[in-house]
């Protein structure tokens, strides 16, 4: 990955975490790591944690945001979550998985942020 797409998705899951943040959410982990991959974005929402995928793009020239979040992607968040939940023993939490999609302008600006609840 180059470094201006590592620039850009740091920048994207910065301004999706204000974005859920102004919408009444609570972060509890960024980036969250183990052996099978990375969680961009944890926050809690009352009593739901929510599982975040920030997807990043400065133009939709090969698709939007929101359809790069394959099936195969999916299921490793599903994964990942898991073991996060048995990572920190809340495995009886009510849990969900969002995706926000973060579209830059050419000049770096936030143009537009969509999110979907109950992504998958």
């Amino acid at each position: 990955m180059t470094i201006r797409r590592k620039q850009l998705g740091r920048c994207g899951e910065e301004a999706a975490a204000r974005y859920l943040e102004a919408n009444g959410c609570r972060e509890v982990h960024r980036n969250y790591c183990c052996r099978i991959g990375e969680i961009d974005l944890i926050v809690r929402d009352g009593d739901t944690l929510v599982f975040v995928e920030v997807r990043s793009r400065s133009s939709n020239n090969y698709g939007s945001a929101l359809e790069s979040v394959t099936l195969r992607k999916q299921v490793k968040l599903r994964q990942l979550a898991w073991q996060y939940l048995k990572a920190h023993a809340l495995t009886g939490e009510n849990c969900r998985f969002d995706v926000v999609a973060v579209l830059f302008s050419r000049d770096g600006k936030v143009r537009k942020i969509e999110h979907v609840e109950n992504a998958f």
